[in-house]
C-alpha cells in the first residue's frame, strides 16, 4: 500500500501497483486484484495502467475523484 492515504491529486506516480481507490463520490472501490468487470479490465491490472477515458463503473466519476485507502 502507498505510505499515505487519502487523494492522489491526480498524480498516478504516487500509487502503488496493489493501491485499492475509492470513489469519493459514490465509495466505489477500485481493486486491482479483481479488476473492472463494467469497463473490460483484467484483473491485475493496477489503478495507473487504467486507460485515460476510464471512470466510476458506479457513478461516472473522473479517476482524479479516487482516493488510496487503507
Amino acid at each position: 500500500m502507498s505510505d499515505f492515504n487519502g487523494s492522489f491529486g491526480g498524480d498516478l506516480a504516487k500509487l502503488r501497483d496493489d493501491d485499492v481507490l475509492e470513489c469519493k463520490i459514490c465509495w466505489w472501490q477500485y481493486d486491482p486484484k479483481r479488476g473492472d468487470a463494467y469497463w473490460q479490465i483484467p484483473p491485475g491490472t493496477p489503478f495507473s495502467k487504467l486507460p485515460e477515458h476510464w471512470s466510476c463503473p458506479q457513478c461516472d466519476g473522473r479517476r482524479e475523484d479516487f482516493m488510496v485507502v487503507e
